[in-house]
């Protein structure tokens, strides 16, 4: 391919490298964290002592377990793991690298908060690179957007994108992740409260994306030809930033397509393929195919509960038995029987399993996971912590966001 691209060329190479087509066997899982001072929940951490804490693991990079340290915008930390061949082997991983972390901001006084959504601080600009000052001002006419880079956190699943054909056949599997986004969304809501007070919604996170910009956050339409969607969602999206290489800004001309760009829009050189692919990491749709589904739509969680995203989602994908469950279980809510499918998912964000075909959804999910977890002979840690979520929660039609709220359901509607 050539160095500049030509609109047919960036189709092709869209459609050719977003679904990398085998058996599903690796996952992996990108965990996302507030940061706070310990002690002290509503104290700032300044970007000198963020840095201090974190700039010692993003040099030794990978850690033992694998894993990758960086910093989010505001401050939040992420481990990113490396990809695993199975469920044990990447909790292994992690639980490695976790301890190095908490044990770095220990030193510092700091710990990490499992909200989604900062809940007592303003959102603030801690990283000072190119990039995000381009993010900060692509969204300085939509506030959710400063909100969402500087003071969301979440548990991102990442999973193969499947066979060509079969259950688990690349399309199934993405019209799955996108069946089971509404179920995901509310059964792991965990951001009620902005500035002390509920705001309605029991994953405040979700409905924030919700607010801003359409074309690169919404899901990718629903059509049999997932390739050919996606391609049209990424060369249809507006630029974020723009990488330039003397300037001291990164800003995009405002409303500038890539596809626009391919046809010699805007007054700027021309797009590479290195263009393409940084233009890729900055569209945010809750699923989103990098050559695996990345699943974005789920809330940080408390403590250990990372680890039941993680199990469920390897359960609902990769064992059959649970996957046809799965698919079975999510029919209402994606026939738009209920609601349009789009209006599902806010259902889920604002009510969470307080919505009937929501909970009924997620409470046979997990009842399938739970099974197909025990006869695959997955770490007994999943298995547990799976079982001990679905208890406190789903069985109850609760979410980690009712702990939060004054009283259960007063805020639902």
């Amino acid at each position: 391919m050539s160095g500049k691209l030509t609109e047919a060329e960036a189709e092709t190479y869209l459609i050719e490298r977003c679904f990398t087509v085998h058996r599903p066997r690796r996952i992996g899982v990108e965990l996302e964290w507030l940061v706070r001072r310990a002690g002290d929940r509503a104290a700032p951490v300044s970007r000198e002592l963020s840095r201090s804490a974190v700039a010692p693991l993003e040099a030794a990079s990978p850690l033992r377990g694998g894993g990758l340290v960086t910093r989010e915008p505001g401050g939040q930390i992420e481990l990113s793991s490396r990809p695993a061949d199975s469920l044990g082997a990447l909790l292994a991983d992690v639980e490695t690298d976790l301890a190095v972390l908490a044990g770095a901001l220990a030193a510092r006084g700091l710990v990490i908060d499992g909200n989604g959504l900062d809940s007592c601080r303003e959102s603030h600009r801690v990283l000072d690179d190119r990039r995000y000052r381009a993010m900060e001002a692509y969204f300085s006419d939509q506030p959710s957007g400063r909100t969402v880079m500087c003071s969301t956190a979440s548990v991102q699943v990442n999973l193969d994108a499947g066979t060509e054909h079969g259950i688990f056949g690349h399309r199934r599997r993405w019209h799955l992740a996108h069946r089971l986004g509404p179920v995901l969304v509310a059964s792991f809501a965990n951001s009620p409260l902005r500035d002390g007070r509920p705001t309605g919604w029991k994953s405040t996170r979700q409905a924030l994306w919700f607010q801003i910009d359409p074309g690169r956050t919404f899901p990718v339409p629903d059509e049999h030809d997932v390739r050919a969607a996606w391609a049209r969602y990424a060369l249809d999206a507006r630029l974020l930033c723009l990488k330039r290489d003397a300037a001291d800004h990164w800003n995009a001309p405002p409303g500038l397509t890539f596809r626009a760009w391919l046809r010699g829009e805007g007054g700027e050189r021309h797009p590479t393929v290195d263009d393409l692919d940084y233009h890729l990491g900055t569209l945010f749709p809750p699923v989103r195919p990098r050559g695996w589904l990345e699943l974005r739509m789920i809330d940080a969680q408390n403590g250990d509960d990372w680890i039941v995203p993680v199990a469920l989602c390897a359960a609902l994908f990769d064992h059959p038995g649970a996957t046809v469950t799965a698919w079975e279980a999510t029919e209402p809510l994606a026939a738009g029987r209920l609601h349009p499918p789009w209006e599902t998912w806010r259902l889920a964000a604002r009510e969470g399993l307080d919505a009937p075909a929501v909970r009924e959804a997620a409470q046979a999910c997990f009842t399938a996971a739970e099974s197909a977890l025990a006869r695959s002979g997955a770490p007994a840690k999943a298995q547990t912590s799976l079982r001990d979520f679905a208890s406190r929660y789903i069985d109850r039609g609760r979410t980690p966001a009712d702990d939060q709220l004054p009283t259960h359901q007063e805020f639902s509607s």
